[in-house]
């Protein structure tokens, strides 16, 4: 049985794999209507969602299977004090895939050792969010039609973004991609995606604080909103929020064909005058949430449309 917690438990060949089936779903949704007949999916949700766990529960609808679950950890025994590896060994008699979000790092992995049905990491605190990440590679693969020879933009909040910590990790694993980092001092990326990802892969890469600088030679903007549940002091927070805003006006210095990605939600980081504009793509991105996750619960129960 495999669990899917870190994008690194993904070969890249079974990246391209799920990749390649979501692609099939894009085409053709009809056809895997009912393989997952049958089948729960369980999301627990310790803390607040939108687009991943709506987009997990319509993916396995869309598969023809039911979802079970809560959204917050004051809706679940959680409240009461009772442990993730007994919540999960409770679940895992109720249904057959779990979807887990918790604010603590590792705690989807914790749940993974004491399951019995496949566990997939929906976000654990600012550690990773796997699933995030096959959104943004089957984005960028189906507008882009790659995933190698990019140079790669990455702005906002470096340190606590669990989604810019998985791509790095998913992103260096393909030929020829760069990284700009872009942040401010204090929202840096972590030392160990710097030193154990990027420089022990030797990828190129740099780290500057103006957008406007660097927005002439990207490929791909992925921006990043600052976010207030990871600060413990709300005056660092105040003083960060706005340091980088992308409005029409910077649009200007981009490529005609660079594309601009979001997780979301979005506060004020993003413009919503260049919502219309054909390089804003983060909608789209969300939709295709869906087809991966499609994919990827069909892999990890191992079901296959007839």
């Amino acid at each position: 049985m495999k669990h899917l917690i870190s994008p690194l438990d993904l070969t890249v060949s079974e990246l391209d794999e799920i990749l390649d089936l979501a692609e099939s779903i894009i085409q053709d949704p009809k056809k895997f209507a009912n393989v997952c007949h049958h089948k729960k999916l369980a999301t627990l949700f310790y803390e607040p969602s939108t687009r991943t766990r709506l987009s997990f529960e319509a993916a396995m609808l869309n598969l023809g299977g039911s979802v079970l679950g809560f959204s917050s950890a004051d809706s679940s025994s959680a409240a009461k004090g009772e442990s993730v590896a007994d919540t999960i060994r409770v679940i895992s008699g109720y249904a057959d895939i779990c979807a887990m979000r918790h604010p603590k790092e590792g705690a989807p992995l914790v749940a993974s050792k004491y399951s019995s049905i496949p566990v997939i990491n929906a976000g654990d605190g600012g550690h990773n969010h796997p699933t995030q990440t096959l959104t943004d590679l089957l984005t960028i693969k189906q507008l882009k039609g790659k995933l190698n020879n990019l140079t790669v933009g990455l702005c906002g909040d470096l340190k606590f973004g669990r989604t810019v910590h998985s791509l790095i990790n998913a992103l260096v694993r393909y030929e020829n991609v760069s990284f700009v980092l872009i942040s401010p001092e204090e929202l840096r990326i972590p030392n160990y995606i710097r030193e154990e990802v990027l420089e022990a892969n030797n990828i190129p890469y740099k780290e500057v604080n103006v957008l406007e600088e660097v927005l002439p030679e990207l490929d791909l903007l992925y921006m990043t909103r600052v976010q207030k549940e990871r600060f413990f002091n709300e005056e660092d927070y105040i003083r960060l929020k706005d340091s980088f805003i992308l409005d029409r006006k910077k649009m200007e210095y981009a490529k005609p064909d660079m594309l601009v990605l979001h997780p979301l939600p979005r506060v004020n980081e993003i413009s919503t005058e260049i919502d219309n504009d054909p390089r804003a793509v983060y909608f789209k991105q969300a939709q295709f949430g869906v087809y991966v996750r499609m994919a990827l619960i069909m892999k990890l129960l191992e079901v296959e449309a007839c």
